[in-house]
């Protein structure tokens, strides 16, 4: 088994059952890169035209909402069934690209410039943390996984309890609010995200080293565009704490 990763899309289990490849049939690091970038093409597509559809007056939150649920069922097939990775991930980009455009546009009407602040720091962030792993600075080992695997597990429990506790009216105290330690509760939740990379990029190197099918170069892709994802609205929400203080 290849080792556990805190992204709840790549884990132990994923390359049990997809036996040894070699060759044209195997998982190659290029590869899987490629995919990356052809997922962000699609993702920023889809995010342009939900972002023009916004500022042009459409209200664009019916689609954003329902790509976003749509985004969600697929993601589940595929962390299921990774096999379905290389149709069903293009989708899912461009699905997310939607309601991430949505969401961008409308943090932007808000706070003018943070969408570019965002994006900046967490192609900042990725590319520290790829150097710091590529130059063994940080290394993926099983008690570091296990400690983001544990801390990314917290937060999304928090984030479920916090919106179970909303249909009810009832608010988590710091979670969304603008105070000191909302903001370090922010910084918290950014640092565990950004440490989910380290983990994909390991899930990533450990895949093609272990000769994983080709298939599997589209669902380590979508793995770490979802912790990509995942970093950048943390990061627009750590950004809109900090511009409401002004």
């Amino acid at each position: 088994m290849i080792g556990r990763s805190g992204n709840p899309t790549l884990n132990d289990k994923t390359f049990e059952r997809t036996g040894h490849y070699s060759g044209r049939d195997s998982m190659t690091i290029d590869g899987t890169v490629n995919k990356a970038f052809i997922m962000l093409a699609l993702l920023l597509g889809g995010a342009f035209v939900s972002w023009s559809s916004y500022f042009d007056g459409t209200n664009v939150m019916p689609y954003a909402i329902g790509s976003a649920i749509a985004g969600f069922v697929l993601a589940l097939i595929v962390s299921f069934k990774p096999t379905t990775s290389p149709y069903l991930v293009p989708v899912y980009a461009i699905l997310e690209g939607v309601f991430l455009g949505a969401l961008s546009a409308n943090y932007e009407s808000l706070y003018q410039g943070i969408t570019l602040q965002a994006a900046l720091l967490t192609m900042g962030v990725f590319v520290a943390l790829l150097l710091a792993y590529r130059t063994r600075l940080i290394k993926a080992t099983e008690n570091f996984k296990l400690g983001v695997f544990a801390a990314t597990a917290g937060i999304a429990i928090v984030y479920l309890l916090s919106f179970i506790l909303g249909l009810f009216g009832v608010t988590v105290p710091y979670l969304h609010d603008s105070s000191w330690i909302g903001i370090g509760i922010s910084l918290v939740i950014v640092a565990v995200a950004a440490l989910n990379l380290v983990l994909d990029f390991d899930f990533i190197e450990n895949g093609a080293r272990e000769g994983a099918p080709k298939y599997m170069e589209w669902y380590g892709a979508f793995g770490l565009m979802v912790t990509l994802v995942w970093l950048y609205v943390e990061m627009l929400r750590l950004l809109a704490k900090i511009f409401s203080r002004d």
